[in-house]
């Protein structure tokens, strides 16, 4: 497939899924653009790596145009491909059918709104077999992040609610920052005392790419991770709690997703309407890496928690099967997963 061909019939398909038309308009343009040049011009854009320094052609569409010129069929249209003939909205409803849970939600011990037996009841009303409580770590005293001495003594509340609320549990967990030196904001020994850890940057989210880079999978690397939380820390949508929009942090996603890859840490899929985390960009070469991911509420209230139907959409659009998702598993093997890192 060339260049030209490979983003018309990109355009095309997101034209039949709904994108947005400035997205259509993009690959539109860059085939256009392309379509004018010599060949040998686009070879030698190609060999040196500046694509991006023409009008109208950003990372997504260089990307697309390097891996057709070079003989492969662009993993951008692959995703768009797998879904083509598969309505989203029916994708959608089977991966939220087969969710047996959710792996990050927030309560009033931190920065959420209600107590944990509220939300675990409202869990349990949705359907789910498990919730994990994932409330903020010390360092961010802003969402009244939990010391070790306080998360202790949530490990009790909790195990008491779950003789009460059995056969449904709730996950102990936590909600960890990840420092800037990739270290997490926690005592390790106890986070290895909870069934579930999700990792996320919450500050410094401007910091230079190749020290995010560093940061992030240092943080990965550590066999008491089991989610990758809200990677890019982006906000897309302004006013409530967070305040104005948010860009996204640079890394290199690549070397991200292979260490996800490298040491079964899930990617997580943020349904928060503000957040929407990753962006449907990364998603597709995440699932093309070999990536696992949570779809995960990020909720800070009961009614928050069904807002996982936002990532099962975007996990349906990038061609993400339930079988990629860890918390479509029962809690058996869910908690072999985590607890055997």
């Amino acid at each position: 497939m060339e260049p030209v061909e490979a983003l018309r019939r990109i355009a095309f398909l997101q034209e039949r899924a709904g994108e947005k038309t400035y997205r259509v308009r993009a690959f539109r343009g860059a085939a256009d653009l392309i379509a004018a040049m010599p060949p040998q011009t686009l070879a030698d854009h190609v060999d040196r790596g500046t694509l991006t320094a023409l009008p109208g052609i950003g990372k997504v569409t260089a990307l697309v145009i390097e891996e057709a010129a070079r003989g492969a069929v662009p993993v951008y249209l692959r995703r768009l491909e797998a879904t083509a003939d598969e309505p989203v909205d029916e994708s959608a409803a089977a991966i939220r059918a087969a969710l047996k849970g959710d792996l990050h939600s927030h309560s009033d011990w931190s920065d959420g709104g209600s107590p944990i037996r509220e939300m675990a009841e409202t869990a349990r009303a949705l359907g789910h077999e498990y919730l994990a409580l994932t409330d903020h770590s010390p360092r961010l005293t802003v969402a009244r992040g939990l010391p070790a001495e306080r998360l202790r003594e949530q490990l009790d509340v909790v195990a008491e609610l779950n003789e009460e609320l059995a056969p449904f549990r709730i996950l102990t967990g936590i909600e960890v920052d990840i420092l800037d030196d990739g270290g997490l904001d926690q005592d390790e020994a106890l986070l290895a005392r909870l069934d579930m850890v999700v990792a996320s940057v919450h500050s410094k989210l401007g910091m230079d790419r190749v020290d995010m880079t560093r940061r992030m999978v240092t943080a990965i690397a550590n066999p008491l991770v089991n989610v990758l939380g809200h990677c890019t820390g982006r906000i897309v949508k302004s006013g409530g709690r967070r305040g104005g929009l948010r860009p996204e942090s640079e890394f290199d996603a690549d070397l991200v997703f292979d260490a996800c890859v490298a040491y079964d840490v899930a990617v997580e899929i943020n349904s928060r309407p503000d957040r929407l985390d990753p962006p449907k960009r990364l998603l597709r070469p995440a699932a093309e890496a070999g990536c696992r991911f949570a779809i995960d509420s990020d909720a800070h209230a009961p009614g928050q928690l069904d807002w996982q139907v936002n990532g099962c959409e975007r996990a349906a659009l990038c061609a993400i099967r339930p079988g990629q998702i860890v918390n479509t598993l029962p809690l058996k093997d869910l908690l072999a997963w985590s607890l055997t890192r």
